[in-house]
């Protein structure tokens, strides 16, 4: 099953989704797919500003 960091890396940030989404550029909708898992595999550009926004790598937030 696909999982991500994103949600746990944002709640221990205290940060909101409307809060990444402004830091990322990144829609709330998508980060809530991509949260959930039911949106899977998005684009490196992607990967790159919610690592940039959280702090992270991508392989933190994404690979492990």
């Amino acid at each position: 099953m696909y999982r991500n960091q994103i949600r746990k890396i944002r709640k221990e940030k205290g940060m909101t989704l409307v809060k990444l989404s402004e830091l990322s550029g990144v829609s709330v909708g998508y980060l809530c797919h991509l949260e959930k898992g039911s949106r899977k595999n998005p684009s490196i550009e992607i990967m790159e500003k919610i690592s940039i926004a959280l702090n992270k790598s991508i392989t933190e937030i994404f690979f492990i």
